[in-house]
């Protein structure tokens, strides 16, 4: 697995740097990528410490110019979307100050928001630029942390149970889609 990894960064620790920065804010704008490769690569590549360090850099490079082009133009796409069904994206995107600092840092913080939807409803908000630069930053750090941390332990176990460990990952995302998928239609 980690050799998978590895193949992805160039071997010019700069360049590979510039690579995952490029990964992450590509990511960011989609909106709907995960990250967590890039994560696992930043931690094999470069070390648990430095790796961490990098993911963080890109996440936060990736939300502040997503944050810009949604802004600047890529809203405009977002009124095909449905309405958000989340209360916490509601009052963001009515919000401007510290209250929206404070809502952009935990929404960043909670594992089961969408850090795309974040960065879309606080687009349309009042917030501004240098605000949910620090907030979005700040609060990507203990999920990074904590996904740094399970990569690094999972690619510490051997190959047959790092695919069981990922196929079992696989297996209960997929049921949580088919649950909620069936329980929408029931409403």
């Amino acid at each position: 697995m980690e050799a998978i990894l590895l193949n992805w960064f160039p071997p010019n620790p700069i360049l590979a740097v510039l690579l995952s920065l490029t990964l992450n804010i590509i990511v960011a704008i989609s909106g709907i990528l995960p990250s967590a490769f890039i994560t696992a690569g930043n931690i094999v590549f470069f070390g648990f410490e430095a790796g961490l360090l990098v993911s963080i850099t890109g996440e936060a490079a990736g939300a502040i110019v997503s944050f810009v082009l949604y802004r600047k133009g890529l809203i405009k796409l977002s009124s095909n979307f449905k309405k958000s069904e989340s209360k916490l994206l509601q009052k963001l995107k009515n919000t401007a100050g510290a209250e929206a600092v404070l809502l952009v840092l935990a929404l960043r913080i909670l594992p089961f928001i969408p850090s795309g939807a974040v960065t879309l409803t606080a687009a349309y908000s009042k917030m501004k630029l240098l605000s949910f630069s620090i907030a979005s930053t700040l609060g990507k750090i203990p999920s990074l942390f904590i996904e740094a941390y399970s990569t690094n332990q999972l690619l510490s176990l051997e190959l047959e149970l790092q695919l069981g460990v990922i196929l079992l990952l696989f297996i209960l995302a997929n049921s949580y889609y088919l649950i909620k998928r069936k329980y929408k239609r029931k409403k």
